[in-house]
């Protein structure tokens, strides 16, 4: 039977990445998620496994690292924090439009510009309405555990290689720096090139050989009939996408008469909101996205017809609440309760906003 051991979440993924077979690491410090990378060289994973970790000289130069690797078909990931993912975007949208699988971790941080060290929500229109530029989409997972924090780590490679497209963990600083215990999986072998050429060889680019074709990997088409034929498979694959990969929590939304919408550090406070709802006679439930893109709509859709309102819970000004909002398609209130800055709300404050912007109310 394995062992709990007690970790920070940041470690906790670090640490997951090492056992997941990744090939390499390429980061740059910035609080509140320097400890990944902190870790990684402290445990010198190339003795362990050969993956290369690096600290880049900027964000920049980390997430076109990222690009050179994985378009190798390697396992390659990277971490920052909100500044830092605004400067990889470019990157980013790179990879989305050249199909190549990688996986991002934001650790986010109050904002805008450089804001605080304090943890933040306030990235989610950046990660699931595409930060860069042009029509693109990435996978996105939000943990609200230090277990998630490592659970995510293969299956975003997972996700990422199924579908050709960047996957991003979005964390944020409260999940990053707790610690909690956390059951680490077991320790997965890298590929080898051999093998990568037998998965991926289709379009990694492994080199030209006698019996082997070039592949060459870009995200550039002067021609605008190819580019646009391109973008249609890509959203054609976001289509696909959608329809197998909506992941979802639900907790106490079976008899709930209000639903609380809330992911990550704010789906925590709100299991806390739950319980001190029902102590009051109030029927709370929650719907925790574990996916923030694709967005589980239906289930929303779903509640709609059957609940008195629903409040999106946030550490930002009012972002998730968008996507709730045409999930709900207007047949029951939708109201948002949110906290900025760095500043994460108590429970009792959210049962308050709830009470007085839903209940109150009917």
């Amino acid at each position: 039977m394995k062992e709990a051991i007690l970790m920070k979440g940041n470690e906790a993924m670090a640490e997951a990445a090492i056992r997941a077979g990744a090939d390499a690491y390429f980061g740059y410090p910035i609080t509140p998620q320097s400890e990944v990378i902190e870790y990684l060289m402290h445990e010198e994973p190339q003795k362990r496994t050969g993956m290369v970790v690096l600290q880049a000289e900027s964000e920049l130069a980390a997430i076109n690292m990222v690009y050179g690797a994985g378009a190798c078909g390697k396992r390659v990931m990277t971490s920052s924090s909100s500044p830092g993912i605004s400067l990889k975007s470019e990157g980013i949208s790179y990879m989305a439009g050249s199909e190549i699988p990688c996986l991002i971790v934001n650790v986010m941080r109050g904002g805008p510009g450089l804001g605080t060290i304090q943890p933040g929500q306030s990235d989610y229109f950046q990660a699931t309405k595409g930060g860069g530029h042009g029509d693109y989409r990435l996978i996105v997972l939000a943990p609200s555990t230090v277990q998630e924090m490592a659970d995510f780590v293969d299956l975003s490679f997972k996700l990422a290689f199924k579908y050709r497209n960047p996957a991003m963990i979005l964390s944020d600083g409260a999940i990053g720096q707790m610690m909690e215990k956390v059951y680490l999986p077991e320790q997965k072998e890298r590929l080898s090139n051999e093998k990568i050429i037998e998965l991926y060889g289709d379009w990694a680019t492994t080199g030209k050989t006698a019996n082997r074709e070039r592949n060459i990997i870009t995200s550039l088409d002067l021609k605008p009939e190819r580019q646009e034929i391109h973008n249609i498979h890509l959203q054609e694959k976001y289509k696909m996408i959608e329809e197998n990969e909506t992941r979802y929590e639900e907790i106490r939304c079976e008899d709930a008469e209000y639903i609380m919408v809330a992911f990550g550090t704010s789906a925590r406070l709100c299991q806390k909101v739950i319980q001190l709802g029902r102590e009051k006679g109030l029927k709370l439930g929650l719907l925790r996205p574990i996916t923030l893109w694709p967005f589980p709509k239906k289930p929303i859709t779903d509640y709609a017809e059957k609940v008195k309102g629903f409040l999106s819970v946030e550490m930002n000004a009012g972002q998730m609440v968008e996507d709730i909002l045409l999930a709900v398609e207007g047949k029951a209130p939708v109201e948002h309760y949110g906290r900025m800055g760095g500043m994460i709300a108590s429970p009792s404050e959210i049962l308050q906003a709830l009470e007085e912007k839903l209940i109150s109310n009917n």
